[in-house]
């Protein structure tokens, strides 16, 4: 969405995740959010439907295959695939979103504390992204005011 087609920013891609990241079901949120900044409200319903509607086809499938899909080595096997690609995909979103935020001390500094908060400490990502959002607002205000 960013790098080839263009809908968004980086920016907006970031306020995208931070404002999913506030609410149960991040993924789904983000998509709604995303169908709003291209089309307004009816493209926040179109990314709302379209990425609620296929994950109800395939709770309604694997119901039905669930018995035999338990035994299926083949289809295990498919699952560990699907959760390696799953994370590589993760490892490198991530890694683009590190490089493009993490520009100056403040906002790695904000990052590795917030990292070992939530990992050390479990703090809730909502209290977090308050929390790093404050420091950003404070610490640009201070800058504009020198």
């Amino acid at each position: 969405m960013v790098d080839r087609t263009h809908w968004l920013t980086s920016t907006q891609l970031l306020d995208a995740i931070a404002i999913g990241q506030v609410t149960p079901g991040p993924l789904f949120t983000t998509a709604t959010f995303i169908g709003y900044l291209l089309a307004g409200h009816l493209g926040a319903i179109a990314a709302t439907i379209g990425i609620f509607l296929p994950s109800f086809g395939f709770v309604a499938l694997l119901t039905f295959w669930a018995p035999r899909l338990r035994h299926s080595l083949w289809f295990r096997s498919w699952l560990d695939g699907v959760n390696a690609g799953a994370w590589g995909a993760i490892v490198v979103v991530a890694y683009r979103l590190g490089v493009s935020t993490l520009v100056d001390l403040q906002s790695l500094a904000i990052a590795v504390v917030s990292s070992l908060l939530l990992w050390r400490w479990r703090i809730e990502a909502i209290w977090l992204i308050f929390g790093s959002a404050t420091i950003g607002l404070i610490g640009q205000l201070a800058r504009s005011h020198h």
